[in-house]
């Protein structure tokens, strides 16, 4: 919705530019070049947009597909069995619970970077 949006924007742009060729300055001209990359750029966008959400929903679904079918779990290698885990020694309290979040999915679903996504920034003043 929103590139349909920005590339109307740009086509009106481009139409009142167009118009108005014969008033603009010379050196103002430019403008009309900046409304056509706009306009190409928001076209491309509007077929690319929903093919790459497409790719990822398959994406997606293959990978629900794949963690529901048995034999799939993490950890569930040959020669991996249940007990004799890295750091699930008697007395490690942080056996079960490193497990646990090693095997959590980390994906929330947002699209938003938080800042302790992004490497090399901090939040500290």
């Amino acid at each position: 919705m929103v590139t349909l949006v920005g590339t109307a924007g740009w086509a009106v742009a481009l139409v009142v530019l167009l118009i108005v060729r014969d008033s603009l300055p010379a050196d103002e001209r430019w403008w009309i070049w900046t409304c056509v990359c706009g306009l190409v750029m928001g076209l491309f966008a509007l077929w690319y947009v929903p093919r790459l959400k497409r790719s990822r929903a398959r994406a997606a679904a293959r990978r629900a597909a794949a963690g529901n079918e048995p034999g799939n779990e993490p950890g569930n290698e040959p020669g991996n069995e249940p007990g004799n885990e890295p750091g699930n020694e008697p007395g490690n309290e942080q056996g079960e619970q490193g497990r646990q979040a090693q095997s959590a999915p980390r994906d929330s679903g947002s699209n938003t970077v938080s800042s302790t996504d992004t490497p090399g920034r901090s939040t500290r003043s």
